[in-house]
């Protein structure tokens, strides 16, 4: 099933970064911010997820939470995460299973060749595990601005 806009999500589950579990269910009554980008430790990656590491305390004081989401495992995440210092958990999706749930499984050009891959997305859900708005396509200079201040009027 894909999602889309003021669509209720079922309940998913995956491994991330800290050795724990996401469980969707697990954030009855909480908004959150879900981010998919395409590989860890690559220039786009990290320069989005600087930025919301960076404007971190401004979702967590707006109550929203901030999740990553990659096809990357689990140990790439880790070493993501440590390397920029990031305050919030990477989700890792190697099935894609929660990618082809949300659509994001594009194709896409590289080097003149055509490749499988995450479009650039970002999610913002609500605490009846509804998604609000979302960015799809995302150019990276700007966009977490965007969501916060999109977070910030809708509270």
């Amino acid at each position: 099933m894909t999602v889309s806009l003021d669509k209720t999500l079922t309940d998913f589950s995956a491994e991330m970064t800290g050795e724990k579990i996401f469980r969707l269910s697990d954030f009855a009554g909480k908004k959150f911010v879900l981010y998919f980008y395409p590989k860890d430790s690559t220039p786009g990656c990290t320069t989005e997820s600087i930025a919301f590491r960076d404007l971190h305390d401004q979702f967590a004081a707006a109550g929203v939470a901030v999740f990553g989401l990659s096809r990357d495992s689990i140990r790439s995440h880790e070493n993501f995460k440590s390397k920029l210092e990031l305050p919030f958990e990477l989700i890792s999706d190697p099935d894609e299973i929660i990618c082809s749930q949300f659509d994001v499984i594009k194709m896409k050009n590289m080097y003149g060749k055509q490749v499988r891959g995450i479009e650039r997305s970002t999610f913002l859900i609500d605490g009846n595990s509804k998604i609000v708005k979302e960015w799809r396509a995302v150019k990276v200079n700007g966009h977490v601005n965007d969501v916060l201040e999109f977070v910030n009027a809708s509270n």
